[in-house]
């Protein structure tokens, strides 16, 4: 290790930014040699880690007797930031490996990425083309315990400006999930929220977390997962999710953890958050034999659609779980699901809307069908 940090002090390779917390040592975009084209790197507890960096940088905690004389200081934030994200996800197992991806439209040459923590340490690496005309470049890290907290942050830099790096992107921080008794997430709005609204959602534990986690589920991977810590006096975490687009809808658990651990609980519950409003054709939706009916009887709830459906969703008024789901029938010019509830009880009783989706984007719904009351009377026979 001293001999690999000898040979990057002997050729100049070791550069802080000025006002770096903690002093993170980390690369200038130079482009003199590169360095030591390894393809692993060393990971916070002394051992290598799988890595596609082109340099490898340590902490300044392992370089007694640098002044600052003896660096280069670079300049923050005269580019925007990039984004950073996880693949396949910020969720790893322990022991696990992931991909983090940094990415920018401003056609930066190389970005660095900042490992934040007790154990600093930063990795260059120069950028790929991609088909989209941004810059990107992919860090192998790995593998990752809950003995240290991993949290990340990347930058971008010019040739054409080597001592200017871009604003610092988005903090990024893995989630390794433990064993510890798992948190409850719910919906203020319900689980079927409109394009425009407002959702909060919030993150309720058995036990008390000093910090929550919400992660979305998705094919690519959520660029993050935010973290928050309750506010004072409170058990609980609520996270304000801004105004509903259908980038909302998706499938979404959260997480507690303790401040002084990197390890986190095990996994809330999914909570499905389904965004009406984003496909054509409102459903109708009508009940037989009638709205007003005696308990005991057999009711059978009728969503149709002139157009062409895979699924049908049933949500009642007021209710906290997940709407019913049914996969869609055609018969004759409609396409429909018959939701039944035989026989009917007392807690049958509300108001209905139904709504239709395709399988394809399965939390991007239709608009509403009409409310439709339901009246339950007295005892069947």
């Amino acid at each position: 290790m001293m001999s690999i940090l000898s040979a990057l002090l002997c050729l100049g390779q070791l550069w802080t930014r000025e006002g770096a917390a903690g002093g993170v040592a980390a690369p200038p975009c130079s482009w003199g040699t590169s360095g030591f084209g390894s393809s692993s790197g060393w990971g916070p507890d002394g051992r290598r880690i799988s890595s596609d960096v082109r340099m490898q940088i340590s902490h300044m905690d392992s370089l007694p007797g640098l002044s600052l004389g003896q660096r280069i200081h670079m300049q923050a934030g005269s580019y925007s930031k990039p984004s950073l994200s996880a693949l396949p996800s910020p969720v790893v197992t322990s022991g696990g490996n992931v991909t983090l991806h940094c990415g920018s439209g401003e056609g930066f040459d190389r970005f660095i990425l900042t490992k934040e923590g007790d154990h600093r340490l930063s990795w260059a690496q120069d950028s790929e083309p991609h088909p989209s005309g941004r810059s990107q470049a992919l860090f192998s890290v790995g593998p990752v315990t809950p003995s240290h907290r991993w949290r990340f942050r990347c930058y971008g830099c010019s040739r054409t400006r080597p001592q200017v790096w871009s604003h610092p992107s988005d903090a990024l921080e893995l989630l390794i999930p433990g064993a510890s008794g798992k948190p409850s997430l719910l919906s203020q709005q319900g689980p079927i929220v409109a394009s425009g609204q407002s959702l909060t959602l919030q993150c309720r534990p058995d036990v008390g977390y000093d910090r929550f986690a919400l992660h979305k589920e998705t094919k690519q991977g959520l660029r993050k997962s935010l973290v928050l810590q309750p506010q004072a006096g409170l058990a609980q975490a609520h996270f304000p999710l801004d105004t509903v687009s259908s980038s909302h809808g998706g499938r979404y658990r959260c997480y507690g953890g303790y401040n002084l651990s990197s390890e986190w609980s095990a996994p809330s519950d999914p909570l499905d958050i389904l965004v009406a409003g984003h496909l054509p054709d409102r459903p109708s939706l009508s009940v037989q034999p009638g709205p007003r009916v005696a308990s005991g009887e057999n009711v059978t709830l009728l969503c149709q659609s002139p157009s062409w459906r895979d699924t049908f969703l049933l949500s009642k008024e007021g209710a906290a779980g997940p709407p019913l789901h049914l996969r869609s029938e055609h018969r004759g010019w409609q396409y429909q699901a018959v939701f039944s509830m035989s026989p009917v009880t007392s807690a049958h009783g509300g108001t209905y809307r139904c709504y239709s989706s395709h399988s394809i984007s399965p939390y991007l719904l239709s608009p509403p069908s009409e409310p439709l009351a339901l009246l339950v009377s007295g005892e069947g026979p």
